[in-house]
């Protein structure tokens, strides 16, 4: 979806109309994962839309490769002050109505949504990796900060659980690299480890050819496995918030992990496929959801029957 925001600024919004339109692009939009679900309270998810349509717009721009760079630089740069403006009281959009108001009732810092347009700008500058820490390091501004923002919303600011989202948001981040290896491609970003790539012996032509062998099948394996690790390292996370936000936190931490066993179960063969989930696999993660409070050992079986080779 690409916002014409000249056209929007014409004539002034209401708070609801402004929340309306933001509700408009969440729904709207794509997701293997849920934003502001009929799970949460009626009452956090408008603020929870502000916010995603926020990042939305913003990662549209970086998005529009037929756009020149310097341009979609310019389009976000522009976005950052509208954000600046907003913590001063100035607001002409219908998104950042929204959002002003979101972050007077939420009390929501400047410094989290400013780093997902950091990330944003770094996806127009950048499109390779040399090292997992590198990846890890851009996840930190793309994705960490949402789960932030969520829990903030929901009133916990504590560092525990700040960092126990950083790990689910990281990974959801990566298990979405992962599915979407073959539309990257098509964009000329490679989020795969270049560093990692050379260990395994495959090629950044075995990449662009879309070959899927045994060592692009051990490389996949690593990334899936550092995946689910940090899945794990948040699990504790949903059995610590308030009660209306533990059953969105399963269900997104089984969502992900889900899309990592469907990687396994096609033989990472991500070219010819894509993983989604499908209507079943969302009743199954929902029935898992309302079954499961102690995610920390959930699969943990498994795992332990299907050791990786990743030498």
């Amino acid at each position: 979806m690409h916002i014409e925001t000249h056209q929007i600024e014409q004539k002034p919004h209401s708070l609801d109309e402004a929340f309306t339109y933001c509700a408009s692009i969440t729904n709207a939009h794509y997701e293997n994962f849920p934003v502001a679900s009929l799970f949460l309270p009626q009452e956090k998810r408008p603020y929870i839309q502000a916010i995603y349509a926020f990042s939305r717009i913003a990662d549209d721009f970086a998005d529009e490769l037929q756009v020149p760079q310097h341009e979609r630089l310019l389009k976000l740069n522009d976005w950052e002050n509208k954000l600046r403006l907003c913590y001063e009281g100035v607001v002409d959009h219908p998104v950042f109505i929204a959002l002003k108001e979101t972050i007077k009732r939420q009390d929501i810092p400047i410094d989290p949504l400013r780093d997902l347009i950091i990330a944003f700008k770094q996806d127009v500058v950048q499109n390779r990796y040399e090292t997992f820490e590198d990846l890890l390091s851009y996840c930190q501004c793309s994705a960490n900060p949402v789960g932030r923002l969520v829990l903030m919303i929901f009133g916990h600011r504590d560092e525990k659980l700040l960092k126990l989202s950083d790990n689910i948001c990281t990974a959801l981040q990566l298990a979405n690299f992962w599915q979407d290896i073959a539309i990257d491609r098509q964009k000329d970003r490679l989020y795969i480890p270049l560093e990692d790539m050379r260990k395994f012996n495959y090629s950044g032509e075995c990449w662009s050819d879309g070959v899927v062998d045994d060592n692009f099948r051990k490389l996949m394996q690593l990334q899936v496995r550092r995946t689910r690790d940090l899945f794990y390292q948040g699990a504790e996370l949903p059995s610590l918030v308030e009660r209306d936000l533990q059953l969105e936190l399963r269900l997104v931490w089984f969502g992900g992990m889900l899309i990592l066993r469907k990687l396994e179960k096609i033989n990472f063969d991500v070219f010819r496929y894509r993983t989604t989930l499908k209507t079943f696999n969302k009743i199954m993660i929902l029935l898992r959801g309302l079954m499961y409070n102690d995610l920390r050992t959930y699969g943990k079986k498994r795992q332990r029957e299907e050791p990786w080779d990743l030498t």
